[in-house]
């Protein structure tokens, strides 16, 4: 029963979507629109719809619909390339040969209702890969960028940063990227914890390659900004990834490093190397190792034969590492104890108040 019920309804789906199809193609505008949301609707639904509205060649009138001036049409027909795209592979590169990403507006109009659905639907192509993801088609990034430096929704924002994390995985795409200033941007962007965590991970991908480094270590905002992050209780995957970030910089750049030292990286370590989540607390002494070997180095020459020192040095510092991290705990226990003091002496001083005035009241209800 159940078996009939369901060929039933394929059958019932695959008539609906072939009268749509039909309309799609020779109907009138109006037609067109209304066909184009059936075929949402059915694909959204349906997923062997998805494989059939490929077959019967939607995808390069919805392509055409989705680059029109006028703003219903163009809406209706990116909504249907979204849901047809979505968990389709074949779908999603035929959308990338039909033109779409090399035809896609030059200026954005922030009052543009459908700027959300290209955002959407540049997020689902994006995921392709670098095969079926042609070098050449690269140009839409711009139209990416000026959404995130325009646009104030949150969605919106995040579906343009979903987009540009899955191209910025492809080492040969961070040239591009860099190229078009995407960096700085990025980095305003790790300031809000809404959008950090995506910005953070394409800034990693990006500071991989030689080019990308370069970007960040010429910033006026590195190391301040990831540093900061770092000091985020309630985000530990953003101050992991932010000190993932930091690593790379400091990795053989004694410049970066004195950067780091200066922007106050060193007490901020040492309470994550404390109280950090485990991943963070094993980048956090990864940075406070390099910067203690690099501090030895410097000081070396100056304390006689080089095995000597290092090793000397070494047990100096781990004494000092031991010494500040109890120091840290016996100041948060002090801190502690002061604020249950300070909640024992209210409750008491709560307590008297309330015996006076109960005395008082009870005197003045006796006889004389």
């Amino acid at each position: 029963m159940e078996k009939q019920k369901s060929e039933k309804e394929g059958c019932e789906n695959v008539m609906l979507l072939q009268k749509s199809v039909k309309k799609l193609h020779f109907g009138s505008w109006e037609e067109k629109e209304l066909a184009a949301k059936e075929i949402e609707r059915l694909a959204k639904e349906y997923e062997k719809v998805r494989e059939l509205a490929t077959e019967l060649g939607v995808v390069r009138v919805l392509v055409s619909m989705a680059l029109s001036d006028v703003a219903s049409r163009r809406r209706v027909a990116l909504k249907a390339l979204i849901h047809l795209s979505n968990g389709n592979h074949k779908n999603k590169a035929l959308i990338v040969e039909e033109g779409l990403l090399c035809k896609l507006p030059k200026k954005i109009d922030l009052e543009d209702e459908s700027i959300r659905e290209f955002a959407d639907l540049l997020s689902s192509l994006s995921s392709l890969g670098n095969i079926q993801f042609p070098h050449s088609s690269l140009d839409f990034l711009q139209f990416l960028i000026d959404i995130l430096k325009s646009c104030r929704s949150f969605d919106t924002k995040e579906s343009c940063l979903v987009a540009m994390c899955n191209i910025s995985t492809v080492l040969e795409n961070a040239g591009p990227l860099i190229s078009k200033g995407v960096v700085p941007i990025l980095l305003e962007l790790c300031s809000e914890k809404g959008t950090s965590e995506k910005a953070l991970t394409i800034l990693g991908n990006l500071g991989v390659t030689l080019m990308g480094k370069k970007a960040l270590e010429n910033s006026s905002m590195v190391p301040k900004c990831l540093i900061e992050i770092l000091s985020w209780e309630d985000e530990p995957k953003c101050q992991a990834l932010s000190a993932n970030i930091l690593i790379i910089l400091a990795h053989k750049n004694s410049t970066q490093r004195s950067k780091m030292v200066q922007s106050g990286i060193i007490p901020v370590l040492l309470q994550l190397a404390l109280l950090g989540s485990f991943s963070v607390q094993k980048r956090a002494r990864k940075l406070l190792r390099w910067f203690r070997d690099e501090r030895q180095i410097e000081m070396g020459p100056h304390l006689g034969p080089q095995s000597v020192t290092l090793k000397n040095l070494r047990d100096t510092e781990e004494e000092e590492g031991r010494r500040t991290m109890k120091s840290l705990v016996r100041e948060s226990l002090h801190r502690n104890m002061e604020i249950i003091t300070k909640r024992v002496n209210a409750g008491e001083d709560s307590s008297n108040g309330l015996k006076s005035m109960v005395t008082s009241t009870s005197s003045k209800s006796l006889p004389n």
